[in-house]
């Protein structure tokens, strides 16, 4: 089956509200914190090797990077800062929080979230954060459990298990969770799926 998200490419980046492309047509923005392997993931599901950065360097990430995906002009993946352990002044933290909060709280465009979290530590403040940005704006939100590949099945089905408790408890069914590897490519198909069906570029993914 072809994969529509292969097409993607960098846009831009936006530092300020300013810089955002139109809000017209759709987009999915992806969030994580700076260690959970966002970008790994974002490269394993368009299958390419370095559409997003992968750095060595926690929170390199400190813009809204757009990337479009072609031919259509309208369908965008967004790859939120993650600044989890971003060593970086508190006035820069400070200016993506206001930016993210007003990303959430207007963006007509966002039609989900995908919350990237490391399958050995999932949950932590700002993945609740990321996830309550999107269900009180009424969005779905999706959790990868990532790096899936360093647990055995036993304890991937656990974490599972564990984590989609927590999160009906928290958020009933408005978000679904899966786990992930960008290593191994586990989960890739079924991710691409809930991206691709909220871009409208595939059939929704049923849960």
């Amino acid at each position: 089956m072809v994969n529509p998200l292969a097409r993607a490419r960098y846009l831009l980046a936006a530092h300020t509200p300013k810089q955002l492309p139109p809000d017209g047509g759709f987009e999915v923005a992806f969030a994580g914190r700076s260690n959970a392997g966002k970008s790994s993931a974002l490269n394993a599901m368009c299958q390419q090797n370095a559409l997003a950065r992968v750095s060595k360097t926690p929170g390199r990430t400190q813009q809204l990077v757009f990337f479009d995906i072609p031919p259509s002009s309208d369908r965008y993946l967004v790859d939120l800062p993650g600044y989890g352990y971003a060593k970086v002044p508190q006035d820069l933290q400070a200016h993506w929080q206001a930016f993210i909060d007003q990303y959430f709280q207007t963006r007509q465009a966002l039609r989900g979230l995908v919350v990237v979290m490391d399958i050995r530590h999932p949950l932590k403040d700002y993945d609740r954060q990321m996830l309550g940005y999107a269900v009180s704006r009424g969005l779905p939100a999706h959790a990868l459990l990532t790096k899936a590949d360093k647990f055995g099945r036993g304890q991937q089905t656990q974490a599972l298990l564990a984590v989609r408790k927590d999160l009906f408890s928290s958020y009933g069914n408005s978000v679904s969770v899966q786990t992930f590897s960008g290593e191994s490519k586990q989960g890739v198909d079924e991710a691409r799926a809930v991206v691709g069906g909220w871009l409208g570029l595939t059939a929704p993914a049923t849960a």
